[in-house]
């Protein structure tokens, strides 16, 4: 068959090469995606919250798994205070002097965040409606502020978690109330609680989530 028709052979394994060629890197993308690795698991489907009393706050978690969109080079990762930003925990900060270091794994990189919207609320009964964005699992933990104390300044222990003994509400309880065994990706949870003037500090206290920067500030005031 060579000797009768070689060029006939030749583009015929060219063909099949292209072809070949064309299915292992629709797979690839496939798998990948156009911003990085697929999650492997489909997410939870997010459970219904129930109406919740007093003033509102809307809490988002969120994890690189969850910023690897469209806005990734803006106001994700790479933005003010992302993984490149220059927060509490960015680049230059003082090593705090615990293992962790303010950061994980890499320290001073916000590879997880956390959005409250609205960001100031009236004193009195707030309930927080919380919303766990990323690929991991979190939970959120409300803690007052001092006078000259600021979100992402907590010593970390060397369990990668900080000291929660003066929480005042918790919402971890996946697709329910208070506090519980964490959000899983996709999913729900709340908590209502009744806050004086004054400055809170939100956060998820899941090991390494705090240094790799899983904080907000909430202000509560009189109106």
């Amino acid at each position: 068959m060579m000797g009768k028709n070689p060029l006939r052979l030749i583009l015929l394994i060219s063909v099949a090469a292209i072809v070949l060629g064309g299915a292992s890197t629709f797979g690839i993308a496939a798998a990948f995606g156009p911003h990085g690795p697929r999650p492997t698991q489909p997410w939870t489907a997010a459970c219904a919250t129930p109406a919740l009393g007093g003033s509102v706050a809307d809490v988002t978690l969120t994890d690189m798994g969850g910023m690897m969109g469209p806005n990734m080079m803006g106001s994700g990762m790479m933005g003010p205070g992302g993984m490149m930003g220059n927060g509490p925990n960015g680049p230059g900060s003082a090593n705090n002097g615990y293992a962790w270091q303010n950061g994980y794994p890499w320290p001073g990189m916000g590879m997880m965040r956390i959005s409250v919207v609205p960001s100031t609320v009236p004193t009195g009964t707030v309930s927080l409606r919380v919303h766990n964005s990323g690929a991991l699992t979190h939970e959120l933990m409300v803690l007052p502020l001092g006078i000259g104390q600021y979100a992402g300044q907590r010593a970390i222990g060397v369990d990668g978690k900080v000291d929660e003994s003066g929480s005042l509400g918790e919402a971890s309880r996946n697709c329910g109330a208070d506090e519980g065994d964490g959000i899983v990706a996709g999913a729900n949870s709340w908590t209502t609680i009744n806050l004086p003037p004054g400055r809170y500090e939100l956060l998820c206290n899941i090991a390494g989530h705090y240094g790799a920067g899983m904080y907000a500030e909430l202000d509560v005031i009189n109106r």
